[in-house]
């Protein structure tokens, strides 16, 4: 089972600590952001760090092909101005210096500009950008406001028209709420290979969702707790055509009580075991507060 979670990339820990923290969930594999998603602000990477850090995924058989980066959540490749491009530009030179081989990109927003603009806005920009050693995929998104790739059709029309092989990273929660009936994910599947072809699935984000289908809200919800519900993403997770491609959790951090936001802790261990397990705990949160009081 290729699983794993978003975890943090800290200043001073940087690599070495990302993996760490993937194996104190019992993660295979893990998705990290170079520096906060909505911010510029990037340290230098450190090769030292980065060093250990991969020598210690060698030794815990994590696949550097399996594991992920994210694009900040500010490039907006829908747009006409060349910030997007340059930046990330920028962030790949990152990503290639530690090693890694995925990208995760947020097609973008075409704001105050027709779809077919900011389409062909994203295709022109990603052109821009270029060919490089990292796979940028593409993720589904689920239609908020102006979001572009809030369907199949979106991104075969990007992949179609840009000079080099993209991927795209299907996330469940987003899939459901751009209206995709996820209760029959072999159908979804079988469309994504009609459309887009399933060569390119190279990611899956596994998220419950706080919405009903079609609702174009994206809200993550903790694993069996939305509107998916456990069983059906246990179906998704255990698809025998998706047994070689990296799962990703992304659901919400749990507070230590009902009533304060300011302590949040990380769901992903307990989460992570319930799938292994494939038995759906419905006291899980609770686990998780007291695991942390």
């Amino acid at each position: 089972m290729i699983i794993g979670s978003h975890v943090s990339f800290k200043k001073d820990t940087q690599l070495l600590g990302s993996v760490k923290e993937a194996l104190s969930y019992g993660s295979t594999t893990f998705m990290f952001y170079t520096g906060a998603p909505q911010n510029t602000t990037r340290q230098p990477i450190d090769d030292e760090l980065t060093k250990k850090g991969l020598n210690l995924m060698k030794e815990n058989n994590i696949d550097i092909n399996n594991v992920v980066v994210h694009a900040p959540y500010i490039i907006n490749m829908a747009s006409n101005n060349d910030f997007a491009v340059t930046f990330l530009k920028e962030e790949i030179k990152r990503v290639e210096q530690l090693g890694m081989t995925k990208l995760v990109l947020h097609p973008g927003s075409s704001v105050k500009l027709s779809e077919e603009e900011g389409i062909k806005n994203i295709i022109d920009n990603l052109n821009k950008v270029g060919k490089s050693n990292v796979t940028i995929c593409l993720e589904t998104m689920a239609g908020k406001g102006t979001e572009l790739g809030k369907n199949f059709e979106e991104l075969k029309k990007i992949i179609d028209g840009v000079d080099y092989e993209l991927g795209v990273c299907l996330d469940t929660c987003h899939i459901n709420d751009a209206g995709y009936d996820i209760t029959n994910f072999d159908e979804v599947l079988k469309e994504f290979d009609k459309i887009i072809g399933l060569k390119y699935l190279k990611c899956v984000h596994i998220n419950d969702s706080k919405n009903i289908i079609n609702s174009h809200k994206d809200r993550h919800e903790n694993i069996g707790f939305g509107n998916l519900g456990f069983d059906n993403l246990i179906k998704i997770i255990y698809n025998d055509k998706l047994k070689d491609v990296p799962k990703i959790l992304e659901t919400p951090y749990v507070t230590l009580n009902n009533e304060s936001k300011e302590r949040l802790f990380p769901p992903y261990k307990f989460e992570i075991a319930m799938i292994l397990n494939k038995k759906f705990d419905p006291d899980l949160i609770n686990e998780i507060r007291n695991y942390y009081k």
